[in-house]
């Protein structure tokens, strides 16, 4: 029973520093750096294998850093296979079924692909040259490692029917363009424009702007719809471009409201709200950047706004040359704002932070909307106020010291 309990804690921790990743486990930050150093070594190492001379002198070691890659990279499939039953989705299910089904994920056939190969040369013959074109597989590893790249597979696979919508519109014009243009260009030049098929490589070259000019229209009316394919081609293939632009654009923006309404969610003063409230308080919100030293507010400035720190560390200097860092999550200037007073303490930035900020235009504009929100914030910080002067007394009765309490005995006899 100890042993499958030892070895249940190893899978689980196998699972944090692979899956996780930094935040779960000490060691998953360790792991994804040398796993990323890894694939971008082997991307060098592919490109550098095609310099003649470089192959021939160091074609061995080449040889033996593909060796230990596979090997590393086999590792870690077979560990993340090993662990998956301990991701929670997958935990209901029966071990090789969960196996199976993480198995089946985009992300781990890649990682399989970027192995394969290397086993399959020792069952069937195949080109070594096929098998270096199939390492470029490990470069794909990356984008487990990188969330822009995680954001843009999301953005084309929910946009995925307006890009095939897109591509289709995209074909029919080089179609209608190739057959009009073989009609106008076939006699003046029959080896060019002979065919339909021979004429689309010439539409697609102006679609795209490119226009290579080994093949261009001759005739007076080619050169017209010549002009007129390349005014079409800006605005077609430019349509793609900008609906994954698009699409990207409301992905950051997406993932930005989810991360900045959990902070918000977990303010004392928002944590009773409904989400529809906590929405309201998030769109209220706007940016501001501080590098490191800059003050974020001063002692005697207007309490204006309240902050909230979204990534960074800021530093309080507290009368009597004490300080306090505030790290992402927290916040402040929420008294200042709420009675209307100046800000009593210095805070400083003390690495480069980012600050989401509710002023006090936007407090009276969620005042307007949901007088309840504002109220509720009002009772919270006076409770807390209460709370900071009766911990405060208590401090001060401390420090009085034996002496206070002695006399407070005797004016009680």
């Amino acid at each position: 029973m100890a042993a499958e309990s030892l070895w249940r804690k190893w899978r689980r921790e196998t699972h944090d520093i692979l899956e996780v990743g930094g935040d779960a486990h000490p060691a998953g930050r360790v792991v994804n750096a040398f796993i990323i150093t890894l694939i971008v070594l082997n991307a060098i190492a592919f490109a550098a294998e095609t310099v003649d001379h470089l192959a021939d002198r160091y074609g061995v070691y080449f040889d033996a850093f593909n060796v230990f890659s596979v090997v590393v990279f086999t590792i870690e499939y077979v560990l993340r296979l090993w662990s998956a039953v301990d991701i929670p989705m997958l935990s209901r299910m029966p071990r090789w079924r969960a196996r199976l089904r993480f198995a089946l994920r985009p992300i781990m056939l890649i990682d399989l692909f970027a192995v394969l190969p290397f086993y399959l040369q020792f069952l069937i013959p195949m080109d070594l040259r096929i098998l270096r074109v199939l390492r470029l597989f490990r470069l794909l590893k990356l984008v487990r490692y990188s969330p822009a790249l995680q954001s843009l597979g999301r953005v084309i696979a929910e946009e995925y029917r307006a890009l095939l919508g897109a591509l289709l519109v995209m074909l029919v014009l080089l179609l209608f363009c190739s057959t009009v243009i073989y009609f106008l260009e076939r006699e003046a030049q029959p080896e060019l424009f002979g065919s339909i098929p021979a004429a689309a490589w010439w539409a697609i070259a102006t679609l795209t702007t490119v226009g290579y000019g080994d093949a261009v229209p001759l005739t007076p009316w080619g050169k017209v719809v010549g002009g007129i394919v390349m005014l079409l081609g800006v605005g077609m293939f430019a349509l793609p471009i900008a609906i994954i632009a698009a699409g990207f654009s409301q992905e950051s923006a997406r993932h930005q409201f989810v991360v900045t309404w959990s902070m918000v969610a977990r303010l004392p003063f928002f944590a009773n709200m409904s989400e529809s409230e906590i929405a309201e308080v998030t769109k209220l919100l706007y940016t501001r950047s501080f590098a490191p030293g800059m003050p974020i507010v001063r002692a005697g400035d207007a309490g204006g706004a309240m902050y909230l720190i979204e990534s960074g560390e800021a530093v309080v200097s507290i009368n009597g040359g004490k300080t306090t860092t505030l790290k992402a999550g927290d916040f402040f200037g929420e008294m200042a704002l709420l009675e209307r007073r100046r800000h009593k303490h210095d805070v400083i930035a003390k690495t480069r932070c980012r600050v989401l900020v509710l002023d006090a235009r936007s407090l009276m504009q969620l005042a307007r909307r949901h007088p309840e929100i504002v109220t509720y914030m009002k009772r919270v910080a006076k409770e807390r106020k209460l709370a900071d002067e009766a911990a405060k007394a208590e401090r001060h009765k401390l420090r009085a010291g034996p002496a206070a309490r002695k006399q407070d005995t005797a004016d009680t006899l």
